[in-house]
């Protein structure tokens, strides 16, 4: 069964009537059913496999105020049988048919991936065009799940001892902003949640032009428009509800939290900034990519070589931008301060090292850093289930196939003065957040 997977975008993960679009990342595809279904297909002819994965353009962002985890534990009963195929069949099938089947809810989105032989494809999208209409939730099965959901939030919670500063952390981020909710919903809300609210989630947003379908693996375009349209072209659409409003950010905001906890052996720090995002300002998104790896992403970085190998103030140091985001996106540098230095002595160095990376920039350093990121991109062409992953998120966030296929190019045509505008705004700009996170009993 499926359970929850917060997305944590890496750089293997962001790169990332019919209309088609030259390869050049992916060999990808795309086309829309008149349904509204998008559905994008990377052909991929190394093994008889394929990745078929059906995301849901919706959430936890999307759920109504005080009703946290219905989108997750929809995403439980979506393995719980309809009309047509009952209870824990839709399961068995699968597992017969040596299909490996998954699912995950970020909050943005709710996807559904399955890896299996080509085969076994139309049996798959059958059962999966049938869920889609088709949900059949006794209330046995509901009080089943939302019971087995429950017990997931305590054991993340009591299992990752520094989940409540991490929780608290996102909420003085964002404020009131939908991205301050957690994905799973808390205790309270769980026990909470209704049947109907279930069903309400799944009527206003399982319809297909809320959707997209992605086949990466052993098919061609044909042989998908062919099958996209037997088995979910005539799934008729349903009214949607209505979506998330994403409130506007105060950039002026810049707090701090500090937190000690049982069980937490080394003290961190982390900031996180309210950054641009492909849905935010979309040209700004590849001079921060550039600007993360060049700072702080290995042993390589700025960051990395100033703070952990010349001042040795630090144990490790890392920078991550998620530009893949309905709304706003994060920046994000944590670390963890050597021996005998403070986390406030390291958030010093940590600016001062910063402000010093941006000084640097010349065209020799970035054309360096770009060389890098490039040449990581030449890996994802050859695994249709890391294309899969790719093209199904940034297309669910309203990324055009056109676009996906060209953040090579985009990251080539970057210009050092751009990388360092784009890091001088977003440092100077933008809201902040600084959270410390201490063992108990230290300040």
């Amino acid at each position: 069964m499926a359970k929850i997977k917060y997305i944590i975008f890496s750089w293997l993960a962001l790169c990332l009537s019919y209309s088609s679009v030259q390869a050049k990342l992916f060999g990808a595809q795309s086309f829309t059913l008149d349904n509204g279904l998008q559905v994008v297909v990377a052909e991929n002819h190394k093994a008889p496999v394929i990745k078929h994965m059906l995301w849901y353009k919706a959430g936890g962002v999307d759920e109504k105020v005080g009703k946290g985890g219905t989108a997750h534990l929809l995403e439980h009963l979506m393995f719980r049988g309809t009309s047509k195929v009952s209870g824990e069949s839709f399961n068995e099938i699968l597992k017969q048919n040596g299909v490996e089947s998954n699912a995950f809810t970020s909050l943005d989105f709710t996807a559904y991936h399955h890896i299996l032989d080509i085969s076994k494809l139309e049996l798959v999208m059958a059962l999966e065009a049938d869920r889609m209409q088709n949900l059949q939730i006794s209330p046995e099965n509901f009080a089943l799940e939302r019971d087995i959901v429950y017990q997931e939030r305590k054991q993340v919670v009591d299992n990752n001892p520094s989940a409540p500063f991490t929780e608290s952390l996102r909420k003085v981020l964002w404020q009131e902003h939908p991205y301050g909710r957690s994905v799973s919903g808390t205790e309270e809300e769980i026990k909470s949640l209704t049947l109907q609210d279930v069903e309400d989630f799944y009527n206003g947003f399982y319809t297909p032009d809320n959707a997209v379908l992605v086949l990466a693996g052993d098919i061609d375009i044909q042989t998908a428009k062919d099958l996209a349209q037997k088995y979910y072209g005539t799934i008729p659409q349903r009214q949607m509800a209505e979506k998330a409003k994403f409130t506007k950010i105060n950039p002026n905001v810049a707090a701090r939290l500090e937190m000690s906890l049982p069980q937490i052996n080394t003290p961190r720090l982390i900031k996180n900034y309210i950054a641009p995002s492909y849905n935010t300002e979309k040209e700004d998104i590849y001079n921060l990519l550039v600007f993360s790896k060049y700072i702080g992403e290995g042993e390589t970085s700025e960051l990395y070589k100033d703070l952990v190998l010349e001042q040795k103030k630090a144990l490790g140091i890392s920078s991550s931008y998620d530009y893949a985001s309905r709304s706003y996106g994060v920046f994000r540098i944590t670390a963890l301060p050597a021996e005998n230095v403070s986390p406030q002595e390291l958030e010093q160095a940590i600016d001062k090292s910063v402000k010093k990376a941006i000084n640097k920039l010349n065209i020799d350093r970035i054309n360096n850093t770009k060389d890098k990121m490039l040449s990581g991109l030449v890996y994802l062409q050859d695994n249709p289930f890391n294309a899969a992953n790719t093209l199904g998120m940034m297309t669910s966030l309203g990324m055009s196939t056109e676009d996906i296929e060209n953040i090579d190019e985009k990251i080539r045509h970057v210009q050092y003065q751009d990388v360092k505008k784009a890091a001088n705004k977003l440092l100077s700009q933008m809201a902040v957040v600084t959270g410390i996170l201490n063992p108990k009993g230290e300040n």
